[in-house]
C-alpha cells in the first residue's frame, strides 16, 4: 500500500532512531570556530580530506583572533591540499577578520549574520545553526537533496531551499538537526550518487526511486 507523505517521514524517524540514534558529523572539531572553518573547507571536498588538513591548522591559528594574524599565503599554506585551495584561503582569512572585527571573535548564531562571513552560504550558516546552536535548521548538500528527492520526502523540490523547506515543514522540530546527519549519511554510504546500495538499505519500502524502479516487489 502507498504510504502518505507523512508516513514515510514516520517511518524514516523510527528506521534511523533505531539504527543510527547518535548521528553526528564526520568532521573533526572542537569547538563552534573549527566547526566553522572545517565546513567552509569541506565545500566540494570530502571531510576525510579535511580532517587531514585541520589539526596543524588549528594548531597553528587556534582562534579566529589568531587566524585574521595570518596572511592568505599562510593560510594556503596549510590547506593546500583541499579543493580550491586559493579561494578557501581568501575566505577564512576574511572570516576570521569579520568575527574578529564585528562579532567579538563569536561565531554567529544567526542566518542574517552568519551568511555576511565570507565563504558561508545558507547551507554552511544551516550546518552551524543546527549543531552547535541547536536551531531546527537544515542544511541541505548534494547528499540530502538527493536522499530527499529519491525517497520521496520532498516534491517538486528543485533547489536546495525548496528541499529545505519541505523537511523542515515535516520532520519534528527536535529531530531536524539529528535529520539532517541521518541524511547526509545515508547519501554518502547507501544512497549515493551512482549505484546506489538499495540491497543493503533499509528504508526501500518506502523509497519512490527503489518502488519505481521494482515495481514487481
Amino acid at each position: 500500500m502507498k504510504k502518505t507523505i507523512q508516513q514515510k517521514y514516520e517511518y524514516i524517524i523510527q528506521y534511523f532512531s533505531k539504527n543510527n540514534p547518535n548521528a553526528s558529523s564526520e568532521l573533526n572539531y572542537r569547538n563552534s570556530f573549527e566547526l566553522l572553518v572545517a565546513v567552509v573547507l569541506s565545500a566540494q571536498c570530502t571531510d576525510k580530506r579535511v580532517n587531514m588538513v585541520t589539526p596543524a591548522l588549528f594548531a597553528k591559528y587556534p582562534t579566529p583572533e589568531a587566524m585574521a594574524q595570518a596572511t592568505v599565503d599562510d593560510i594556503f599554506e596549510l590547506i593546500k591540499s583541499i579543493s580550491y585551495p586559493n579561494n578557501k584561503a581568501a575566505h577564512l582569512s576574511g572570516l576570521a577578520q569579520m568575527l574578529v572585527r564585528d562579532f567579538g571573535g563569536e561565531v554567529p548564531d544567526n542566518m542574517e549574520d552568519l551568511q555576511k562571513l565570507p565563504g558561508v552560504g545558507r547551507k554552511t550558516a544551516n550546518v552551524i545553526l543546527a549543531i552547535i546552536y541547536h536551531h531546527p535548521a537544515m542544511a541541505v548538500d548534494t547528499h540530502v537533496f538527493r536522499v530527499a528527492n529519491r525517497i520521496g520526502l520532498v516534491e517538486n523540490a528543485r533547489t536546495p531551499e525548496a528541499v529545505e523547506k519541505q523537511l523542515v515543514a515535516h520532520f519534528p522540530a527536535d529531530i531536524i538537526p539529528l535529520a539532517h546527519h541521518w541524511l547526509i549519511l545515508h547519501g554518502r554510504y547507501i544512497c549515493t550518487a551512482r549505484n546506489p546500495q538499495c540491497n543493503n538499505c533499509g528504508i526501500t519500502s518506502v523509497c519512490l526511486f527503489f518502488n519505481k524502479n521494482n515495481p514487481q516487489l
